[in-house]
């Protein structure tokens, strides 16, 4: 009986213990503001990073070695899309700007990107991805195992606890001092 009833308290004790690696805490706040499309490719010598915003496409080249900003380079763009071809125009050292007559049109776009400096020389290619990503967030549902694991729990609990009321009151019945 005392065996029972202790398998039977292990089995409700253990199933209060997470599962699945889940987290029941409070979800993550959402991103205040939205990220813009980009991407971003790297040879031996130069990194670059390009940033679509609104009617720019801003391209940010560094040194890979030194991650040192690219200042005075001649920066050409050239992209399926007609409007974003051209040469950028410098705005603070590595950072290149190359205005926009039209939106992107939501799709991944391949970018060319020519970058002369003094010293150096080199084309870098990457792919620009104007398209909305597929939203991941999927909402929290509980399988039916989930729920079947409770309700067992619940159930060997209750007879739990019914077996020990069942013996308690047997134990009242039954006098103890009696001898015959």
């Amino acid at each position: 009986m005392k065996q029972l009833l202790a398998t039977a308290l292990l089995t409700v004790a253990f199933s209060a213990f997470g599962h699945g690696g889940e987290d029941h805490g409070a979800p993550p706040p959402a991103l205040s503001q939205s990220v813009a499309p980009r991407a971003s490719a790297a040879t031996a010598d130069f990194e670059v990073v390009a940033v679509l915003e609104d009617r720019k496409l801003l391209v940010y080249v560094d040194r890979f070695a030194s991650n040192e900003p690219v200042a005075g380079a001649k920066v050409e763009v050239e992209s399926d899309v007609t409007n974003a071809q051209g040469l950028a125009s410098e705005t603070s050292p590595g950072t290149y700007v190359l205005q926009l007559a039209a939106d992107f049109p939501a799709a991944r776009h391949p970018l060319t990107i020519s970058i002369e400096t003094s010293d150096n020389a080199d084309l870098l290619s990457l792919i620009l991805d104007t398209s909305q990503p597929p939203s991941t967030a999927t909402p929290h549902t509980h399988a039916w195992s989930e729920w079947a694991v409770w309700l067992l729990a619940a159930g060997l609990l209750f007879a739990g606890a019914a077996l020990l009321l069942l013996r308690r009151r047997r134990q009242h019945r039954s006098p103890r001092g009696h001898q015959a």
